[in-house]
């Protein structure tokens, strides 16, 4: 992927000021081709990121630090592959996003991206077996349709989509909510070294950035963006699971739901989806027929 002027600046930029592309397109609608990035007065960096003026002198500081930094070489030999919004192969899904990541960080084939069907399978962190026996009729036809599977790599059932794509030969993105030099949770290490290796770890953060309480809740607006169809195994009622679904209502997209078993509080989540709407489904042919989204 070539970079221009423009790219390297914004994951300069991106580096130091890690935030998403609304907190800071007022700079480029000033610039741009940001060659103003390196010399702006304080004040002015104030105003443009309406930012205090003790928060913007700390990040001209920065920048003027790193100007001679060469990020893109650095991410190379880390086999980290910046993507800023500025440039081509940047996901278009997510630019219609209210907030959209200004730099992903991918690590893996970003071909993957490429796919003309992404489908998001998402869940409860303690799902259980049926999740995986569900999958098991779900995900096969999906992957014989060509459609990547996009899940978070959290523990449950985000880990059990991720598998049964790879277990059945189909291809998937693992969206994370911390940079690429930090792993979360750390019992997925063999699956995120797999899928670095032969699919896509993809992040809006800096690889320097830890996980915390609100990435979480971030990136589940990227997993909505890139999908064009959502699909709820177990989950309780109140989730992180739901504020993914409430992103993907936002943006649009179908819902598919499992009914699960009314003995269970992990089927609240997907029961009562399917109470307000969303389609339920037992078998990947029936989110195929969902063809509205392609």
């Amino acid at each position: 992927m070539k970079l221009t002027d423009v790219d390297r600046r914004l994951i300069a930029l991106h580096y130091v000021y890690p935030v998403p592309f609304n907190k800071i397109a007022e700079i480029l609608q000033m610039d741009p081709n940001l060659q103003l990035l390196y010399h702006y007065r304080t004040d002015d960096l104030a105003r443009l990121l309406q930012i205090p003026k003790a928060k913007a002198v700390r990040l001209n500081e920065q920048l003027k630090r790193h100007e001679q930094t060469p990020f893109p070489l650095l991410y190379h030999r880390e086999k980290i592959i910046p993507i800023p919004i500025t440039n081509p192969a940047y996901p278009k899904p997510l630019k219609w996003l209210i907030d959209p990541p200004a730099v992903l960080y991918v690590k893996g084939d970003p071909t993957i991206l490429d796919a003309s069907l992404k489908v998001a399978i998402i869940g409860s962190r303690k799902a259980t077996d049926y999740s995986r026996k569900a999958l098991s009729y779900i995900v096969p036809p999906l992957v014989d349709s060509g459609a990547v599977i996009v899940s978070g790599l959290a523990k449950g059932a985000d880990t059990m989509a991720h598998e049964s794509a790879i277990h059945y030969g189909g291809k998937t993105v693992a969206v994370l909510g911390h940079g690429l030099f930090h792993l979360y949770p750390k019992e997925n290490k063999l699956l995120a070294e797999q899928m670095a290796e032969h699919h896509l770890l993809l992040t809006e953060y800096p690889p320097y950035m830890r996980p915390a309480k609100w990435t979480f809740p971030m990136r589940n607006r990227i997993i909505s963006g890139l999908s064009e169809s959502i699909i709820i195994t177990e989950s309780e009622e109140k989730s992180g699971t739901m504020s993914t679904v409430d992103h993907a209502l936002e943006h649009g997209k179908v819902i598919c739901a499992v009914p699960g078993p009314i003995t269970s509080t992990l089927s609240l989540g997907p029961n009562k989806l399917i109470e307000q709407g969303a389609k339920p489904i037992w078998s990947g042919f029936q989110a195929l027929e969902n063809r509205s989204f392609l």
